[in-house]
């Protein structure tokens, strides 16, 4: 795994992905990091990201327990944008903002080999927001189980592909900009400066720095997180988390090249990538380009 390398390994590993990514070459976008400090939010084009879908097993648990009545929460709380948001189920690697529309395209060239399939534990739902008291975004999310090899590769996969990701941004996620940042600490807006988004696993003097927090979200929402609303989200999300107390053991065979709306809702897959033998399908045209 990436965390027991020797930190001269680390470095070389995270530089031949930037390498490969052209971070000094022709096709890497001008990063515009104007928008940090400012007080409104950056405007949101398009938002990329490398994502696990939710296999169909995990689905058929959330759709069947969890679902139906998380939407009746949201809308007796008159969340009713949220009761309806479009979303693929997913666990996010990273994200990237890039008004570039061929960016999906550089970003399965820039891909790093994916790991073998991911055994682990969805478990505990819980609230969260983009930065504390930043008022929104905020989300309903359920997590994963901190143990295990398949905990292990999933995080050491993100450190390598944020290194090799980062570079095709042309500029910080807008949903950490404007009075998200203003509330962030300081290694939080490190992140926002030098990779663009925040909770991410990095390098930095040969040493992997780890803040990730693997999850599936439920709930988008961009309504104030105000101190009555959260206690009632807190109360959803124990709700659940009686519902299913043991949480939801499932294996990841896909990782997908994916757009996002400006919260990180997921709405639509471009390319999916096996783990098991490293095929990638066009999801629009169902073509196999190898």
């Amino acid at each position: 795994m990436i965390r027991t390398l020797r930190p001269l390994v680390l470095t070389a590993i995270v530089g031949s992905f930037l390498t490969a990514c052209g971070t000094t070459g022709p096709s890497a976008p001008a990063i515009d990091n104007s928008a940090i400090g400012q007080p409104d939010f950056r405007a949101h084009t398009a938002t990329y990201g490398v994502v696990y879908t939710l296999p169909k097993d995990v689905n058929d648990v959330l759709d069947a327990r969890v679902y139906p009545a998380l939407r009746q929460d949201l809308v007796r709380l008159g969340l009713q944008t949220e009761a309806q948001n479009v979303n693929i189920p997913h666990v996010t690697v990273v994200h990237i903002h890039s008004a570039d529309p061929t960016t999906p395209q550089k970003m399965l060239k820039a891909l790093p080999k994916p790991p073998a399939p991911i055994q682990l534990t969805l478990k505990n739902f819980y609230t969260t927001e983009a930065a504390k008291d930043a008022g929104r975004p905020w989300w309903l999310d359920l997590g994963i189980v901190k143990t295990g090899p398949g905990f292990e590769s999933l995080m050491a996969y993100n450190t390598v592909t944020t290194a090799a990701m980062a570079p095709l941004r042309d500029g910080p996620l807008p949903r950490v900009t404007g009075p998200v940042y203003a509330k962030m600490g300081d290694a939080g807006k490190d992140l926002v400066k030098t990779v663009g988004v925040s909770g991410v696993n990095v390098v930095k003097d040969g040493k992997e720095l780890r803040s990730h927090n693997p999850h599936n979200t439920l709930v988008y929402s961009m309504t104030p997180f105000t101190p009555a609303l959260q206690a009632s989200m807190n109360q959803v999300a124990a709700k659940f988390n009686t519902v299913l107390p043991n949480g939801i053991d499932t294996t990841f065979r896909n990782v997908s090249i994916v757009e996002l709306a400006f919260s990180g809702n997921v709405t639509r897959e471009i390319y999916r990538v096996s783990l098991v033998d490293g095929s990638v399908l066009d999801v629009a045209t169902g073509k196999v380009l190898r």
